[in-house]
């Protein structure tokens, strides 16, 4: 009897239907070592400014259900993932304001390494286990650098998108000088070759950190609208022959930087 008790006391939450949304959007978010404090803020004031703006409120509310799942999740090396706000749904401008507070309050540093691949890979269990179904499931990953640990980015790639759930890329295209080490001039292309995929996958690079808040805005509202994307740069050539391990061998060749002595 004590069991049937306990049993029948269990959170009803166990119990529940997923609540359906229009989207389950991940936004995987690079804080690898490469990005300066200050670079880090800027990532975290354009999301929180683009998930609480007019634009995606408008096409949060444009959608069949009027409501999205979303998840903010600060991701670096292999194992190295932090979630800054957990699934939340967002159906009005205080949830989507509440949202953008969490996000503004993260003041935590960089964390070492460039792992794409568990990005998508822990993106992937984490949109499996919540407590949403979306009639879309998408990953929103931004970096600025090639994986360099981890599973090679193509496998975790083709996992995800067994999964059903499409990638887009937000390529952080900025240059300085620890981007001379470990990154690659033609990242837009790496993305658009290696790491996005899925019905309608685009890509958006950010050659300047001043076109950062408007790229996300964009990239946030066509993700959501589920809007056939613009044809950017990274798409006006056709899929190039990629080696999709440069990032891995950039590591190797120039890891010494960070052999202690």
């Amino acid at each position: 009897m004590r069991w049937l008790i306990l049993f029948l006391l269990s959170p009803l939450a166990a119990w529940a239907d997923p609540v359906e949304v229009d989207v389950e959007l991940v936004l995987a978010v690079d804080v690898s070592r490469s990005m300066s404090a200050a670079e880090l803020d800027i990532q975290r004031r354009g999301y929180a400014a683009a998930l609480s703006s007019p634009e995606v409120m408008g096409a949060i509310r444009g959608g069949l259900l009027g409501r999205i799942a979303v998840t903010y999740v600060e991701w670096a090396g292999d194992s190295a993932q932090r979630v800054v706000v957990p699934w939340t749904m967002i159906e009005t401008q205080a949830q989507a304001d509440a949202v953008a507070w969490t996000i503004l309050s993260q003041t935590a540093p960089g964390m070492r390494r460039t792992s794409i691949s568990g990005a998508l890979l822990y993106a992937a269990e984490d949109m499996d286990a919540n407590a949403f179904e979306g009639l879309r499931r998408v990953i929103d990953v931004s970096g600025d650098g090639p994986n360099n640990q981890g599973l090679p980015v193509l496998a975790a790639r083709d996992a995800v998108l067994a999964r059903g759930i499409t990638i887009n890329g937000l390529p952080l295209m900025t240059q300085d000088d620890f981007n001379t080490l470990f990154g690659i001039e033609d990242l837009d292309l790496y993305y658009q070759a290696c790491v996005i995929g899925g019905p309608g996958a685009f890509v958006i690079p950010v050659r300047d950190w001043s076109e950062f808040a408007g790229a996300v805005r964009r990239k946030l509202v066509l993700e959501i609208a589920g809007l056939p994307p613009r044809i950017w740069a990274a798409q006006y050539r056709p899929a190039p022959a990629y080696d999709c391990l440069i990032g891995e061998k950039l590591w190797e060749r120039n890891r010494s930087f960070f052999d202690v002595p």
